[in-house]
């Protein structure tokens, strides 16, 4: 708004400019690190979201580069990424890199003042997450895992306000399914290095620890079980094509299974589900896929008392993004609680102890 003194009339004022509150400026992000396609989701849903996209660094030449020039032709490659760091205008970091290297990358940027989206798993052991806390509590900053399974998809904002309003009584279990597509033509040699990726339940299966806690209400859960294998693809010791765990809490119980072994009629990358059990109901989401009855995703089956359908709905929603950028501005966590995102993680990074620890000796 332009300045005005009211000791010298001027015929172009209007007063009730006044009245209007100044508009904030947009939140400004940049990524670093650009080794998982999730920085696609990742970006694209702040920009919808109405934050500006300044500058990106990423090192060396990853698989994901060319599709991510493809999708943000206008937005520069930055040769130092402490110059991204060091610029006061940028209020947010979003970091997808090699899984072992986010945990630094997220602890520089939130040293440098600046909020962070990282992409799962947030880190690869406890000691990184130990670290991470700390720095949380020494800068104030807001360290925010993007897990995509819940916030990038719109079933899930769906089935939260029907659990919110009550549609199927209080949780007492969630079922939740993860399997991916290998497609090991794509994958880089970090992705077959369990000391890089963390192991299949740190990975995926933070995901589905984080939807547990979520629809049961819990902040806390016991792993009452955990284990992990490599059964399809023994000529890659390092990686695990198959996780499964357990979870109880004082709120409700949970499974989650998750695999590499998406087969290659399925017309996306995983069928992807969640069963959500009340007293009163149950809610069943089919992600991505339909099978062989719609490519389509996010369906929704509700039944209970009195109700007994399917719910399109894709048209719900991602209210994570610009919920992430009020708590930029407001120092708020209406995104995800920060004990919620750290206990996800611990549960996840403890789990894969576990199933490592019960892992046979091919």
């Amino acid at each position: 708004m332009r300045s005005f003194n009211p000791q010298t009339p001027d015929a172009s004022f209007n007063s009730a400019e006044l009245e209007k509150p100044l508009s904030p400026r947009p939140i400004r992000f940049a990524a670093i690190g650009l080794d998982h396609r999730h920085i696609y989701g990742q970006s694209e849903n702040m920009l919808k979201s109405g934050a500006e996209f300044v500058g990106w660094w990423t090192e060396g030449e990853p698989d994901t580069l060319a599709g991510f020039e493809k999708r943000f032709p206008d937005v520069p490659r930055i040769s130092d990424r402490q110059k991204l760091l060091d610029d006061p205008s940028i209020d947010l970091i979003l970091i997808a890199a090699i899984p072992a290297d986010r945990a630094g990358l997220a602890i520089q940027a939130m040293r440098h003042g600046k909020d962070v989206m990282v992409d799962k798993p947030g880190c690869t052991d406890l000691d990184q997450l130990a670290e991470i806390k700390q720095a949380v509590a020494e800068t104030g900053r807001i360290w925010s895992i993007d897990f995509s399974e819940r916030f990038e998809v719109p079933s899930v904002t769906r089935a939260a306000e029907l659990v919110q309003a009550g549609a199927i009584g209080d949780v007492v279990q969630t079922v939740g399914l993860g399997p991916h597509r290998l497609n090991r033509d794509t994958r880089p040699d970090w992705f077959f290095q369990k000391d890089r990726y963390g192991g299949i339940i740190c990975d995926i299966a933070s995901h589905q620890i984080d939807q547990f806690l979520f629809f049961t209400g819990s902040t806390d859960a016991e792993i009452s079980m955990a284990h992990a294998g490599n059964f399809a693809n023994k000529g890659d010791p390092g990686l695990q094509d198959f996780g499964e765990l357990a979870l109880r809490s004082d709120r409700g119980h949970g499974y989650i299974r998750v695999d590499w072994f998406t087969p290659d009629a399925l017309p996306t990358w995983g069928d992807g589900r969640l069963t959500i059990l009340g007293t009163q109901g149950y809610i069943e989401l089919r992600k991505y896929v339909d099978v062989a009855r719609d490519d389509e995703p996010d369906h929704l089956y509700l039944v209970n008392g009195e109700r007994c359908e399917h719910i399109d709905c894709r048209d719900a929603g991602l209210p994570y993004f610009d919920n992430l950028i009020l708590d930029i501005r407001n120092r708020t966590e209406t995104a995800m609680p920060q004990a919620h995102c750290f206990k996800v993680m611990e549960l996840a990074l403890k789990a894969q102890q576990i199933a490592d620890n019960n892992l046979k000796p091919v």
